[in-house]
């Protein structure tokens, strides 16, 4: 088949020659303009850019010299960037900066070549001000200029741009020094000897602190593909940033670190960026992490990071590594209308072994050479909108499949099943030893503990012991709700297991490793019933705190009621309930004559009529038993008068309280637990530091509110128990 010739006629032709070549003559004439112009254009433009810092940002920037080099290429020596009324943040000898041209002609700056010979960046922290806060100090524009929605995954895409944009084809630097001044309390100095790119590979050498080490950062570029692989590690020592344990009090360090862009492009509305980045023997050392080095061999993550227009997330094909290990995470961060927070962890069912070798060595140090067969699956769920916190979601669940305990580790987990000896703390220091067996005369079987004081406590601390694994998911479902919207935490989620693992097993040092290794240790005892119920709740009553160095229920009735535990009555034992979460002011709650005082009354019925709709003890509406709690005579002694106000929320710190002395020195401790009358000279009452400031209606509609909120919990857990018995 043969197309048809098109004849053009030859004036079209002549004139289309005319208009490309006059486009061309104006072309030529242009740049020939241009490049005779260049410098004094060069001058202008830098003229106005310093304007422009300085108006916008208050930098005051100098060049010595400037001019071009080369078609594309400026060369610039002695300049200096002093923010006002702050240090020098940075000082270049010398400057050759290069652009490619065909990019330039659509307004994006691409960098060819960069040159420097000998620079300085200066940081400098000092109080509340720094010279790097002009990058938040941008001049307002004019507050009648409407303001446009920004489109995160639209923002996100601008800046990988531009800094991919301002990597070089080619760069060779030499002595270039980074230093950070922080408060005169920490410093760092990084001096980079030599820093080169060709044709996409990088390779540097760092001296950090005056040659204490020699870092290389090293790797293969190709911004035009967004492909990075950039790698970090030391000569000879692992990378340590001292500037964290100088500053942080936290021991860092790793033999290399990885990061890698694999690519970057929109999916869908969102803007994806594909990565991985992985360390190799990374250590940490924080007091508020562990008392110990965590080290984590070997860990990995292969990462798609999703930015749409108002969220951030981790989709949830990312997978991390760790050893033989998988674990699927999925973060997601709305910003708007509301800041919603989800967090999803999925961890498909593989060999239980290998997940707990996967574990980070000094993680779980109880749990230490412990041997296991069977496989383990875990799920994590959280959802909180923060426009609707009581309505924040949880979920967390470890599901055994054929799992076995074939060994156990370092700490005995089944102890307790026999007699032994519990050591309480004070602020980090042992108070005494405990036998909890026969053979100390204080201690209470589970059958000779009224049935007042246990039916209390369980009401109290935990409704459903006897039929939850260990935790309850609505429990710590709601103390997520209560802390988000108190910004603090004020409620916790501990069943008496875990009260018990963490008295028992683990050192009392506050941390998130000793967090984890708790709920690890309370799941390993629960789900493989190392432990009985009836023998853990009288372990329990045994070993806890109910006064000031008085442990466990017998000693507790002997100290204030000279009784023994099975002959508590209802009130006494809703009053013993109710000083464990705070035993060390159970004193304070006390007239100078040995009754209660009236603001323990609304509690005694709040705790009393949940009793008896659940038939632990009959209906009273006499408020359970209030008026026939008496502090034994021997004690009365040692009370405040009646009109002292003191601030009880100070025995919640960790700083010395003030104490009031119940136990006469010049008795033995036999005598002192059951109530022996003391001589009126024998003790002096010590001098105790009040607070006589009365609480403010502020404090008091909190209190209110919190027992309210107690109230409706209790009521909630006890239409659940109904509905699942």
């Amino acid at each position: 088949m043969h197309l048809p010739k098109i004849n053009i006629p030859k004036k079209y032709i002549k004139i289309g020659a005319w208009v490309l070549g006059c486009f061309l003559v104006i072309c030529i004439t242009v740049g020939a303009i241009a490049y005779n112009k260049r410098e004094a254009l060069l001058k202008t433009m830098m003229a106005k850019a310093i304007a422009k810092a300085d108006k916008d940002f208050n930098l005051n920037i100098k060049i010595g010299t400037a001019g071009f080099s080369g078609l594309s290429t400026v060369h610039m020596t002695n300049i200096t960037i002093v923010p006002k009324d702050r240090d020098t943040l940075t000082t270049i000898n010398d400057l050759t900066v290069g652009v490619k041209l065909f990019p330039l002609i659509v307004g994006n700056v691409k960098l060819s070549e960069v040159t420097l010979n000998t620079g300085k960046i200066n940081i400098v922290f000092k109080d509340s001000l720094s010279n790097l806060d002009f990058i938040l100090k941008r001049k307002k524009k004019d507050s009648t200029e409407k303001k446009s929605k920004v489109d995160l995954g639209d923002l996100a895409h601008n800046l990988l741009n531009q800094f991919l944009y301002k990597i070089p084809d080619n760069m060779e630097v030499k002595n270039l020094m980074l230093t950070v001044n922080d408060n005169d309390t920490a410093h760092l100095k990084f001096l980079t000897t030599t820093a080169t790119i060709d044709d996409g590979d990088l390779t540097s050498t760092i001296l950090v602190n005056d040659k204490d080490a020699t870092w290389h950062i090293n790797g293969k570029l190709k911004p035009g593909k967004k492909q990075l692989d950039v790698m970090l590690f030391a000569d000879k020592s692992p990378v340590q940033l001292q500037y964290l344990n100088d500053k942080l009090h936290a021991k860092f360090s790793f033999d290399t670190v990885r990061t890698e862009m694999k690519n970057a492009d929109y999916s869908g509305d969102a803007f994806k960026i594909e990565g991985s980045w992985s360390v190799k023997n990374l250590l940490i050392n924080h007091p508020k992490i562990a008392s110990n080095d965590i080290v984590v061999p070997d860990a990995k993550i292969d990462a798609d990071m999703l930015i749409g227009e108002n969220y951030l997330a981790l989709d949830s094909s990312s997978t991390i590594l760790l050893k033989n290990a998988t674990i699927h995470p999925y973060l997601k961060y709305t910003l708007s209308p509301n800041k919603i927070y989800e967090l999803k962890v999925r961890a498909p069912e593989q060999d239980a072994q290998e997940l707990f070798n996967s574990f980070p060595h000094g993680l779980f140090e109880s749990l230490e050479g412990l041997k296991v067969s069977g496989k383990l699956k875990y799920d994590l769920d959280f959802y909180l909108d923060s426009a609707l916190p009581d309505s924040v979601k949880f979920y967390s669940g470890l599901t055994p499949t054929n799992f076995k305990i074939l060994k156990l580790g370092k700490t005995n987990l089944q102890k307790i099943n026999k007699d032994f000896i519990y050591t309480p703390y004070e602020r980090g220091k042992p108070m005494r030893d405990i036998m909890i067996g026969p053979s100390n005369p204080n201690y209470t079987p589970l059958s000779q503990v009224s049935s007042n004081f246990k039916n209390a406590i369980l009401t109290s601390e935990d409704p459903s012991f006897f039929t939850h694994k260990g935790f309850v998911q609505e429990s710590i479902r709601k103390s997520f709700a209560v802390n988000f919207k108190e910004k603090r935490f004020v409620r916790g989620g501990s069943t008496i297991s875990m009260q018990l693992v963490k008295n028992i097993f683990l050192s009392r040092q506050k941390t998130l490793a000793r967090k984890a290794e708790e709920i690890l240790i309370v799941w390993l005892i629960e789900n493989n019933h190392l432990i009985t119920k009836n023998r853990m709740l009288e372990v329990y009553f045994n070993i806890i705190e109910m006064g000031q160095n008085v442990y466990g229920i017998g000693e507790a009735t002997r100290h204030y009621f000279g009784k023994r535990p099975s002959d508590l009555n209802i009130g006494e034992g809703i009053f013993l309930a109710n000083i464990v979460p705070r035993p060390k002011i159970a004193l304070y709650k006390f007239r100078g004559d040995g009754g209660l005082k009236d603001y323990m009354y609304p509690y005694f019925k709040y705790i009393g009529n949940i009793m008896a709709k659940r038939g632990l003890t009959p209906p009273d509406t006499s408020g359970y038993g209030f008026y026939n709690v008496h502090l034994r005579e021997g004690l009365r002694q040692y009370l405040l008068p009646d009109t002292t106000t003191i601030d009880t929320n100070a025995f919640d710190s960790d700083d010395p309280l003030p104490a009031i002395e119940t136990h006469d020195a010049s008795k033995n401790l036999f005598d002192r637990l059951f109530g022996g009358e003391a001589k009126k000279d024998s003790v002096s009452k010590p001098n105790i530091t009040v607070d006589t400031v009365k609480k403010t209606r502020k404090q008091l509609r909190e209190e209110k509110r919190e027992l309210r909120r107690k109230e409706k919990a209790l009521e909630e857990e006890l239409e659940k128990q109904k509905k699942e018995n």
